[in-house]
């Protein structure tokens, strides 16, 4: 499997390069040269499989010969034995014919865990086969960055930098990452948005003279195996519910769109997709852009779904490239006029677009409404991301008859102060993180500079 940059000017990859480079040289984002494709008959036999079977069927064409068949497969198994429910990502229905794919049963209670406690195993084998040492560096609207630390702290190869918004995360999620103690985990709290965090982030990896020779490696969905292992659970929810003997639809609360991606990869392998409905919040770049041709960054507004506050979706450059048929030139030209004015896609793309994706967006008044209304007609707490997508999905669905998947992103326990809002007493965390709120806390606040970053990384990293 070789990858290639969506803004075209990069060398081709293997997998390990691509999961230990993370951004491609000219600042674009790796995706494979050709995607495997799976048979009707090949998925159909997913279908009742232990989730760490399909996972392996899904992730071996995109690993090819990096690491052999015994090991991938135990790098898998160890990864989901963190998860609290036998199903890993288990199914419930909502209503007729929509269901919720529960993402949150890993250690940090989010969808993120998914991806990161496999990516923090595949970064510890490749690092320790090759005898060296890496700094990550993240940044989080507040669901990765804890999830990266629980899949990378207990490496001897890695120390890890995470940058979040200061005050603009919850206090469940800022805690999860700055109660860490951990020798190699470090937490910077940013004076600034998420957009801020994550250009700092992006600035980095264009220029690692700073380390000093030490390799910098991305968790956030910018590497391509963050990806790879999200197309799994598209593909395990759907079997299981049908196909490929029929369509299924799937709405995903949206603001970088990674998760979203993989489960247009998904689609782009062979799983029979009928629709994709985006959902976000007040941010909402992605619906402006799919509904009125949109593509310009509005004032990033602080919202109860805080996961979700991002003007600039990193990972929406990954469609447009498909969008644009593969045209590197175009998504570099069109991504350079949007960082300077707003811009405008092609008609052709856009089109291609409309026919698979329909969006909705949902402010914070609409958030606790929904919440109060899915909890009185499911019994289901949702929490304000995974309200989005209630929300969306009912009012975007192209059709009643096709099975809908909302995905759920996160555990209520993680947003408290929208589940109170929405009139309930909270939503307790689980035993393993009973006396969280009582954990001590270290994080360095630091401004929205990225020399400022910079000399705190090298002066702590190991």
């Amino acid at each position: 499997m070789r990858y290639i940059s969506t803004r075209g000017a990069a060398p081709e990859l293997d997998f390990e390069d691509v999961l230990l480079t993370g951004l491609a040289s000219d600042g674009g984002l790796y995706v494979p040269k050709t995607l495997p494709r799976f048979s009707h008959d090949e998925l159909a036999d997913m279908a009742g499989k232990p989730y760490s079977e399909v996972a392996f069927r899904v992730m071996k064409p995109f690993v090819g010969d990096s690491i052999d068949d015994a090991t991938f497969r135990g790098l898998i198994e160890d990864s989901y034995a963190t998860f609290k429910h036998d199903a890993v990502v288990p199914s419930v229905q909502l209503g007729p014919n929509h269901y919720l794919l529960e993402l949150f049963h890993g250690p940090t209670l989010a969808f993120k865990d998914v991806a990161l406690q496999l990516l923090g195993r595949l970064l510890d084998h490749f690092l320790t086969r090759r005898n060296e040492k890496g700094v990550i560096m993240g940044a989080t609207s507040g669901d990765t960055g804890s999830a990266a630390i629980e899949g990378c702290r207990h490496s001897d190869h890695l120390d890890i930098f995470i940058l979040h918004p200061y005050q603009r995360v919850s206090e469940v999620q800022r805690r999860q990452m700055t109660t860490v103690l951990s020798d190699n985990v470090f937490n910077v709290a940013i004076e600034g948005n998420f957009d801020d965090a994550q250009a700092i982030v992006k600035g980095s990896f264009a220029d690692q003279q700073f380390l000093n020779g030490t390799r910098l490696i991305a968790v956030n969905s910018i590497n391509w195996a963050r990806i790879m292992a999200q197309i799994v659970y598209y593909v395990y929810a759907a079997v299981n519910l049908g196909a490929p003997h029929r369509e299924v639809s799937f709405t995903v609360p949206s603001a970088n769109f990674g998760n979203l991606y993989a489960g247009f990869t998904a689609s782009q392998m062979g799983l029979p997709v009928r629709q994709f409905v985006i959902a976000t919040n007040a941010n909402d770049i992605l619906h402006r852009t799919l509904a009125s041709n949109d593509f310009s960054k509005k004032e990033l507004l602080a919202t109860l779904a805080p996961s979700m506050d991002i003007v600039v979706s990193s990972n929406f450059e990954r469609l447009l490239f498909d969008a644009y048929d593969r045209d590197g030139d175009q998504v570099r030209a069109l991504l350079e006029q949007f960082q300077q004015e707003p811009a405008v896609l092609a008609e052709a793309p856009l089109a291609r677009l409309r026919a698979q994706f329909a969006s909705a967006s949902l402010s914070d008044d609409g958030i606790i409404e929904v919440i109060k209304d899915a909890f009185a007609r499911t019994g289901e707490l949702l929490d304000p991301h995974t309200a989005t997508g209630f929300y969306a999905a009912e009012k975007a669905r192209a059709d009643q008859t096709t099975p809908m998947i909302t995905l759920a992103t996160a555990h209520p326990a993680k947003f408290e102060d929208a589940i109170v809002k929405a009139g309930f007493d909270g939503a307790a965390l689980p035993p393993s993180m009973a006396d969280l709120l009582e954990r001590e806390e270290q994080y360095a606040v630091l401004p929205a500079e990225l020399s400022a970053v910079q000399a705190y990384v090298a002066e702590h990293r190991h």
